[in-house]
C-alpha cells in the first residue's frame, strides 16, 4: 500500500486534547476482509453529539482505539481497494459511518446488493443500521452530483424524518406544535422541513440571537424565537418539544413554562454539549425521552417492509436535498490540518449553519489522485 496510515483520535474524557496516529499501511488483508480507502466524510455538530453518546448508544466501540482515547465516527464515501470476499469486488464506492481515518478494514457477514453488513465481533451488539455500507450502484438515494449534500445531511435527515414518522406515528401525542431547540442546526432544519411539509402541526425553533435571521430565512419554521424569549411562548396550547441542543437549563424552562401543556419530551442531540449537565427528576410535564432512531427503523421494517421504508424515505429526502441549494454552502478540506481545524471549530460551536464541512485526510492531490 503507497500509503501510511493516518487516524484522528480524541480523548474521551476532554474532547479537546486530539492527536494524529501514523502507522503503517494495512498489511495483507485475511480472508473475507474488505479494505476501505475513505475518501472524505462530513463533520457537524451531530458528530460531537456521538462523542456525548459513545458510551450509552457505542459509538466509541465502531473503531477501536487506544485506552483513554476514541474514533468519532462520520457520514462519508469509501472505496474498495483490496477484498478477500468473494461477493466484495474492488472499486465498490459505498457510503456509511467511517472513521475519521485514512483506511478502514471490515469484516462483511452479511452481503446483499444494497448494502455490506461488518460482521466484525466488536460491532456484533450495535444497531444494524451503524454497521452498514451502501454500495452507490445500488443506493437508490445516491446521486453523484450530490455527494457532499449526501454525506451532511443523509444521516440527519434520516433521524429528523424518523423522528417526525414517531410523533405522526403518536398523533403528536394531542399537540398542536413542535418546539425545536437548536433550530439552526442541520438535524433540526430536516426535522422542521418534515413537520411543517405534512402540516399536521406547526414548526417552532428556538435558537440564540446570532442565528436568529438565518433559521428565519429558512421558511420551514412557523415561528421562530431565540432563547431568551421561551416565556413569550403560547403555553395555553398543548406543545411538544424535540431537543437538539441538550441544554439542561433551556429543558428546565421549557418544561416550567408548558407544564402539563408538554406533551412529550424528546431528546435528539446535545449541540449545546457543555451545558448537558442538571438533572430531569423535578421538571414538570413529562419525563424526558432519549429517541433512538434505529427502534424507529425496525418498528417501520416490519410494518412497511425495508423496501417501503426505503421508497417513503428516498422521496422526503430527495425533496429536503434539493431544497438545501438555497441556504447549503459546502467548504470542502484536505489534509489533517484542516480536520483539526474544522474539528475544533465545530466542538467550540464556531461554524457558520449555513455551511457543511466535508474534509478529508488525504491531502488535496492524493485525495484527487484517489479517485
Amino acid at each position: 500500500m503507497p500509503n501510511e496510515s493516518l487516524d484522528f483520535l480524541v480523548q474521551r474524557d476532554d474532547w479537546h486534547q486530539t492527536k494524529f496516529v501514523e502507522e503503517a499501511a494495512p498489511a495483507e488483508l485475511a480472508p473475507g476482509q474488505v479494505l476501505f480507502r475513505v475518501d472524505r466524510f462530513a463533520f457537524t455538530a451531530n458528530n460531537i453529539s456521538y462523542a456525548l453518546s459513545g458510551d450509552m448508544i457505542g459509538y466509541w466501540r465502531f473503531f477501536p482505539a487506544p485506552e483513554g482515547w476514541g474514533r468519532i465516527p462520520a457520514m462519508g464515501y469509501a472505496d474498495v481497494i483490496a477484498s478477500t470476499h468473494p461477493d466484495v469486488a474492488e472499486g465498490t464506492r459505498c457510503f456509511g459511518f467511517y472513521p475519521m481515518s485514512r483506511y478502514l478494514t471490515i469484516e462483511p457477514g452479511r452481503v446483499t446488493p444494497e448494502n455490506i453488513t461488518d460482521g466484525v465481533a466488536h460491532r456484533a451488539d450495535i444497531a444494524a443500521v451503524y454497521n452498514q455500507y451502501s454500495p452507490t450502484t445500488n443506493d437508490a438515494m445516491y446521486s453523484a452530483d450530490h455527494e457532499d449534500q449526501t454525506m451532511l445531511m443523509r444521516g440527519l435527515f434520516m433521524t429528523s424524518f424518523l423522528c417526525d414518522d414517531m410523533l405522526a406515528d403518536n398523533d403528536h401525542y394531542g399537540a398542536e406544535s413542535v418546539l425545536i431547540t437548536s433550530a439552526s442546526s442541520k438535524t433540526s432544519i430536516a426535522l422542521a422541513f418534515m413537520v411543517s411539509r405534512i402540516g399536521r402541526a406547526k414548526a417552532i425553533g428556538l435558537t440564540s440571537s446570532r442565528n436568529l435571521e438565518f433559521v428565519k430565512s429558512l421558511g420551514c419554521y412557523d415561528e421562530v424565537r431565540t432563547y431568551d424569549e421561551v416565556g413569550s411562548l403560547d403555553s395555553t396550547r398543548p406543545a411538544v418539544m424535540v431537543d437538539m441542543a441538550g441544554n439542561a437549563g433551556l429543558r428546565s424552562e421549557i418544561h416550567h413554562h408548558f407544564g402539563d401543556q408538554l406533551k412529550h419530551s424528546c431528546t435528539v442531540g446535545a449541540t449545546h454539549w457543555d451545558a448537558t449537565a442538571g438533572g430531569d427528576g423535578d421538571l414538570p410535564g413529562p419525563t424526558p425521552e432519549f429517541f433512538f432512531a434505529p427502534g424507529q427503523i425496525a418498528k417501520r421494517s416490519q410494518e412497511w417492509g425495508p423496501a417501503g421504508l426505503q421508497e417513503r424515505l428516498g422521496t422526503a429526502w430527495a425533496a429536503f436535498r434539493d431544497s438545501t441549494d438555497a441556504w447549503l454552502t459546502v467548504k470542502r478540506g484536505y489534509g489533517r490540518e484542516e480536520v483539526e481545524r474544522v474539528y475544533r471549530e465545530t466542538l467550540d460551536a464556531k461554524t457558520l449553519p449555513s455551511e457543511g464541512q466535508v474534509i478529508s485526510l488525504w491531502d488535496n492531490a492524493e485525495a484527487a489522485a484517489g479517485r
